[in-house]
């Protein structure tokens, strides 16, 4: 193996240098890096309950919870990720992207065909013109969750 070659490592997905992996290179001579600190322990969170007798969250309860489960300072900064998830979303789904939501599901957009119908009140046919609809199919693990 020539000194300049890189070697992939499987588990990681990560290149190597050939010289950086040798021990006779200057990554030898460096010190022993530091040991991993571990990551400081999640703070408990309480579930604000929706004020509502339907269970639906307002936008404003929505954000406080927000705040309060990623440790957020402000109201400000859970608005401002809202605003730029949304428009993200929308952005992807114009392009004709799908987008995964980790641990939910997939959002993406279905066109229907134009198709034949009937006025509900007149019982007289109408056209349905083919259109675009936004889907969501959720993960494995949201079904488990909420069955």
């Amino acid at each position: 193996m020539s000194k300049g070659s890189i070697i992939q490592d499987p588990t990681s997905k990560r290149s190597f240098s050939a010289a950086a992996k040798g021990s006779s290179s200057a990554a030898a001579k460096r010190p022993a890096a530091k040991a991993a600190t571990k990551a400081p322990a999640k703070k408990a969170f309480t579930l604000i309950k929706p004020k509502n007798e339907k269970g639906v969250y307002t936008q404003s309860e929505f954000i406080e919870n927000l705040v309060g489960y990623c440790g957020l300072t402000t109201k400000s900064e859970a608005k401002a990720i809202i605003d730029g998830v949304g428009e993200l979303l929308v952005d992807a789904l114009k392009k004709g992207y799908k987008v995964p939501l980790f641990g939910t599901g997939k959002l993406f957009v279905r066109k229907t065909k134009a198709r034949m119908g009937r006025n509900p009140s007149t019982q007289e046919p109408i056209k349905i013109p083919a259109s675009k609809k936004v889907k969501f199919n959720p993960s494995k693990v949201l079904k488990d969750a909420v069955s």
